[in-house]
């Protein structure tokens, strides 16, 4: 059952999407949450608690999310199923409910000028990166959070692409695939050793036997 706090941040996350960070104001979340005016201020004082709620509930729904699939995943999963879920990812960022990546963006941009923010969105980050690491080593994959890290963030550029460009834009920077897009983000990022290992020459084969 969500509780009144999780309510208001999952408010804070909806208001930032829909009206950016202009618009995020304690009277908007207590309208958009449908709380007593005033409410919303007794539990984030300061725009910036609110942004750092947003950031501390969007980790922790990606979290609930990761577990949610990792309890699903079969023990034998292979890396290349790994990879298909990319593509859907990306998908469902874009085109199915696009609230989280919006909001995201204007996490990123509070946190360039408010520290307390970037302190916030670093530590989700850090934590989005850890949880997919260990997704991909579920799969057998050498991942660390350095690679997951780096695949949020291939990630979250392309995502954006997706969503702002015009499509005569996307197709002239080749990417106007989806699908594509989201394999060769996981190829890009996370290292698999049977996919990266160097092809064996006749000569070695020769010298071997």
């Amino acid at each position: 059952m969500t509780t009144r706090r999780e309510l208001l941040c999952d408010t804070v996350i909806s208001v930032l999407a829909a009206e950016g960070g202009r618009g995020l104001t304690h009277r908007a979340v207590d309208r958009g949450a449908q709380v007593p005016e005033g409410t919303t201020k007794n539990y984030f004082p300061t725009r910036e608690s609110l942004l750092q709620a947003a950031a501390g509930r969007m980790t922790d729904l990606h979290a609930e999310a990761v577990a949610r699939l990792a309890a699903t995943t079969p023990q034998d999963i292979s890396p290349a199923e790994v990879a298909e879920l990319y593509p859907a990812l990306l998908r469902r960022a874009v085109g199915d409910d696009p609230t989280q990546l919006l909001a995201m963006v204007e996490l990123y941009l509070e946190a360039v000028r408010r520290p307390g923010v970037r302190e916030a969105l670093g530590r989700m980050v850090v934590s989005n990166a850890e949880a997919g690491a260990d997704l991909h080593r579920a799969a057998g994959l050498p991942s660390s959070a350095r690679d997951a890290g780096l695949l949020d963030a291939y990630f979250l550029g392309i995502a954006v692409s997706l969503l702002a460009l015009p499509a005569d834009a996307l197709r002239a920077t080749g990417l106007d695939d989806p699908y594509a897009l989201g394999l060769g983000l996981f190829r890009a990022a996370v290292p698999d050793p049977a996919r990266d290992r160097p092809a064996c020459r006749p000569d070695d084969q020769v010298q071997a036997g």
